[in-house]
């Protein structure tokens, strides 16, 4: 049983985007907070009136967010 909710988090122009992992679950927000408050939210909606296990979790999963990074330009002068 998974016990953590994984999200991959990208940002184009001004929206933020989280893409569920393991949740078949996608988001979106112009603040990464208002992000963080629509995770919880959607996987919440996700678990309610369902076993957990019904999805691989354990009771009460914790969520993951990784967030991917603009590329950074080595050696480039501003």
């Amino acid at each position: 049983m998974n016990r953590i909710a994984q999200f991959n988090v990208s940002r184009d122009d001004d929206m933020y985007t989280a893409e569920g992992v393991n949740v078949p679950v996608v988001t979106q927000a112009h603040t990464f907070q208002e992000l963080e408050n629509n995770i919880r939210e959607a996987v919440t909606l996700l678990l309610e009136g369902e076993e957990p296990s019904t999805f691989g979790f354990a009771d009460s999963p914790s969520i993951l967010t990784s967030f991917e990074l603009p590329t950074l330009d080595h050696g480039r002068k501003a």
